[in-house]
């Protein structure tokens, strides 16, 4: 149980960050402890957000902050709309008629009902509960957390969405590509990982072997392995066609490994349509087990990312930190973290795919080489620690204007959707 579950600590992160850094984390989460910190998301698995929320509240708990983290409720309809509206800010079409608006701001208006929102500071993340705020007393700071790729967004929905957004006291963003006209100030978060959760920890060859074995994966010929939430932008039809064509060259096994998020209703139908494209060495799995997550980034000579638009790509920095040679797509978060030829590479076409899957998998010199580049790449730039401390910059940013006394609270004002119009 120690091994899996032993309380987080920052003091763990030192031999990663060094001493100094480490120092100067604590303090600065000394002058905030007790600090009532309520982050409130659309699921708790199936995606990067709640990957990163499930370790970044454990992490502020342990430096003193009452980190929490709450879901929203909704309806097929509702999230069948947010789907729409998280792809509309990715540069898809979205028909945003009255009564889609209606089921979204009613569905938030619920939730806003049944929930209590007693904090120093509200972090909203995402579309789906961002118009909460309309419902409080804006008694306290509250921010939005967008993790997707806002650097095209449909500006019909933009224009929509923004009416809520300009409520809120500060919007954080990955990249500063996705910066947007606001009348709110602005932060670029990158995403970060946790080096010690199931996904991440250290497995022996004993244990990638029997991850491996139980998910019937075969170890004959290389793996290549894309790993992902099942969703067009993703784009896993791409990544097969590519394999296909890189196969005529070497011998290999493709591997594709997703997930279903619960607010996420295309997911299924996603995975249903590619499974007409299995054989004997193309698998098509779905499951939620991190420890086969981590154990195939690690055992596979070759992991692909290749996403057509990407808010950052969790999934590229974890392989990179097992220090598995990365392809991910020429896109958003992604070419932040891969530096082309160095420490993996960036393609923008099936072609270009094709021909990084065959020269990775007959090279392993320079599998090693990049991937060595890769690990150092997370460890300088992609920690958890990192993360929690632009958080504690931006909670003590807040002072001046919000008395954070731990004694305040977002108070139920409720606020019809007609009313806001």
């Amino acid at each position: 149980m120690d091994r899996y579950f032993r309380p987080m600590r920052i003091e763990h992160y030192e031999d990663l960050i060094g001493p100094e850094a480490l120092e100067r984390i604590i303090l600065k989460a000394r002058r905030l402890h007790d600090l009532r910190v309520i982050n409130i998301s659309s699921t708790f698995y199936g995606g990067g957000v709640a990957e990163i929320l499930s370790s970044l509240t454990l992490l502020q708990r342990a430096l003193g902050i009452r980190a929490d983290w709450r879901l929203i409720q909704g309806s097929p309809d509702f999230f069948s709309i947010t789907k729409k509206l998280h792809n509309a800010l990715q540069g898809g079409d979205i028909n945003l008629s009255e009564l889609k608006k209606e089921i979204y701001e009613g569905i938030n208006l619920h939730n806003a009902l049944r929930m209590d929102v007693e904090a120093d500071i509200v972090v909203v993340h995402d579309p789906q509960p961002l118009p909460l705020i309309t419902h409080f007393r804006h008694t306290c700071p509250w921010i939005w957390r967008c993790h997707v790729d806002l650097s095209r967004p449909d500006p019909d929905a933009w224009a929509y969405l923004r009416e809520f957004v300009d409520d809120y006291d500060a919007m954080v963003v990955s990249l500063p590509e996705y910066k947007r006209e606001v009348h709110i100030p602005q932060l670029f978060f990158m995403p970060a990982l946790d080096p010690f959760s199931i996904k991440n920890r250290e497995m022996s060859d004993a244990e990638i072997n029997d991850r491996l074995r139980h998910y019937g994966i075969p170890e004959d010929l290389p793996i290549v392995a894309q790993i992902s939430r099942f969703d067009r932008w993703k784009d896993p039809e791409g990544v097969i066609e590519a394999f296909r064509m890189a196969r005529k060259e070497v011998d290999a096994t493709l591997v594709l490994l997703g997930n279903v998020a619960t607010d996420d209703p295309e997911g299924q139908e996603v995975f249903e349509s590619l499974l007409d494209c299995k054989e004997e060495r193309i698998l098509i799995l779905t499951a939620e087990d991190s420890a086969l997550v981590n154990a195939l980034q690690r055992r596979a000579a070759v992991i692909l990312q290749k996403s057509l638009r990407e808010g950052f790509g969790l999934t590229v920095t974890e392989a990179m930190w097992k220090g598995t040679a990365v392809i991910g797509g020429d896109c958003g978060g992604i070419r932040h973290q891969v530096e082309d030829g160095r420490n993996g590479f960036l393609v923008s076409t099936v072609e270009e795919a094709a021909k990084r899957i065959a020269q990775l998998v007959g090279d392993a010199d320079l599998r090693r080489r990049l991937g060595t580049a890769a690990r150092d790449t997370v460890r300088e730039k992609f920690l958890m620690s990192r993360l929690a401390e632009q958080y504690l910059d931006l909670f003590e940013s807040f002072e001046p204007r919000f008395t954070l006394n731990h004694r305040r609270g977002a108070r139920l004002e409720i606020a019809t959707p007609a009313a806001r119009r």
